[in-house]
């Protein structure tokens, strides 16, 4: 994932300056709660950073930012949802590298596209994955489960939330980069998934960084690499994919906020500005103790940032998507 550096202070004058402007004021926003969709059920990832973010908005805007759960087909509902609300800047979008990259290159009929039918505001940082493997496995680096992989083609295994998601690509990914064969066994939860990998019952799993810190500290997985150019904060002890030999093995998620396509300029520089302000802010510690990287490059920035960002990323997650071959539809 390409880092982008910029001067987020030095931006926080100008945006701050933009919000004042009369453009913001006649007619005055918000004028009525915000709905902020979030494409998929609560209790994931995303909630808890959405909900974080929609009471610091409701306190510098004044109005409600209220989040709508829009789950199914992998994002795609609320994306959707999303794509054909009234673009005045009441109904906002929050979501992450799967609706808004992935599902690009995997679905062939979508009616949205993440940048035509969107107008984007700000990253709002990034996770990991980590590979991990039950307590019992033999595996006790990520060398010994290469090593068993070329040793029995196939025969090991890891799980995922689906065909497509984050956890099937960074599979598919550690397979290519290592020349081995690895079995994708998708799940329709994460839970069932690492159960099954803590029983042994599953060879390996992808998981979020900070979800595996609790597994670990009970001494139920190991945790063999962190898939990320740099170490998490979270799991400052283990080593990246890179650190052991495999530079390309990069993959997790990262959130981003966006709003339909056409939403005042002045709004977005608005809500621009606020994100930033929240970054650089008190709760910046509390994103980082949820295992969010949110330094430079990786959260805030400006709307063309993200342009670029995501332009990147659907071109990145195309090609994985091409080259293990993934379809569902």
């Amino acid at each position: 994932m390409t880092a982008m550096r910029f001067d987020r202070r030095a931006m926080l004058g100008v945006a701050a300056g933009m919000v004042a402007a009369p453009a913001l004021a006649q007619p005055a926003w918000p004028r009525q709660p915000v709905r902020i969709i979030v494409p998929a059920a609560g209790g994931g990832s995303s909630d808890p950073v959405a909900r974080f973010a929609a009471q610091d908005f409701q306190r510098r805007f004044g109005q409600p930012f209220v989040i709508e759960n829009r789950p199914g087909a992998s994002g795609n509902v609320g994306m959707m949802a999303a794509a054909r609300a009234p673009n005045d800047g009441h109904t906002l979008l929050f979501s992450w590298a799967g609706p808004l990259a992935t599902n690009m290159a995997l679905y062939r009929n979508l009616t949205f596209h993440s940048q035509r039918d969107f107008d984007p505001i700000a990253r709002f940082g990034a996770i990991p994955n980590a590979l991990v493997v039950g307590k019992n496995s033999p595996a006790a680096t990520l060398a010994d489960l290469v090593a068993m992989a070329r040793a029995n083609p196939g025969g090991v295994s890891y799980g995922s939330t689906g065909s497509g998601s984050s956890m099937h690509l960074a599979g598919a990914m550690l397979a290519a980069a290592t020349g081995t064969q690895l079995t994708h066994v998708p799940y329709t939860s994460p839970a069932a998934a690492t159960t099954d990998a803590i029983a042994g019952r599953l060879s390996a799993m992808f998981l979020g960084a900070p979800g595996t810190v609790p597994l670990s500290r009970a001494g139920e997985i190991r945790v063999l690499a962190v898939l990320a150019d740099k170490r998490a904060d979270v799991l400052p002890d283990v080593p990246t994919a890179a650190e052991q030999g495999y530079p390309s093995v990069v993959m997790g998620t990262w959130f981003a906020w966006l709003a339909p396509k056409g939403v005042p300029a002045a709004v977005v520089t608005a809500l621009n500005g606020a994100v930033n302000e929240m970054l650089d802010g008190p709760g910046r510690a509390w994103l980082v103790q949820q295992g969010l990287d949110v330094a430079d490059g990786a959260a805030g920035g400006s709307p063309a940032d993200l342009e670029r960002f995501l332009a990147t990323e659907i071109e990145r997650h195309a090609a994985l998507v091409r080259s293990a071959n993934i379809t569902v539809d």
